[in-house]
């Protein structure tokens, strides 16, 4: 398996600034990640973008087609802020020949208690076996990225009614 990953910011690779109580997107967490779980399968990693998804626009969501298009591997897990990743996944849902996963977390990879470790390893899981498609891979469910919506209050995706 050779996998691309495109890494566009969100919570996942935020950093906590203790002083400024802040949050700034820093570094994609996905290699450090993949690392620690001593995955043997090909991989890279394109930094594409490092911003919260509510700050990306049209033209971040065609620069992230045009990566997803212009990449020689047809398995591409997206890691991406939760808040806009439904409207990304939209913008790529043309896409033929390639599976396409999107994931991310609701809190920071680097906290211990954070969701990003058990959602890449889905996500990972997912773009093997899954036809061409897009589909988002959060809170140990995976889907076609159309069939899905963010819940705030619940801090989770779940199935669109």
């Amino acid at each position: 398996m050779k996998l691309r990953v495109i890494a566009t910011g969100g919570t996942i690779d935020k950093v906590y600034f203790d002083a400024a109580s802040s949050y700034d997107v820093g570094d994609p967490q996905v290699e450090p990640l993949f690392k620690e779980a001593n995955v043997t399968f090909d991989y890279t990693i394109e930094s594409v973008l490092r911003k919260d998804s509510l700050a990306m626009t049209d033209e971040d969501r065609n620069l992230i087609r045009q990566r997803v298009e212009a990449s020689p591997e047809r398995l591409i897990l997206i890691t991406h802020g939760t808040d806009t990743m439904t409207q990304t996944a939209e913008k790529l849902s043309d896409i033929a020949d390639k599976v396409i996963v999107f994931t991310g977390s609701m809190l920071p990879a680097r906290f211990r208690t954070s969701d990003a470790i058990f959602n890449l390893g889905c996500a990972v899981g997912a773009v093997q076996v899954l036809p061409p498609g897009v589909y988002i891979a959060m809170n140990g469910q995976i889907a076609p990225a159309h069939a899905v919506k963010k819940n705030r209050s619940l801090s989770r995706f779940e199935r669109k009614d």
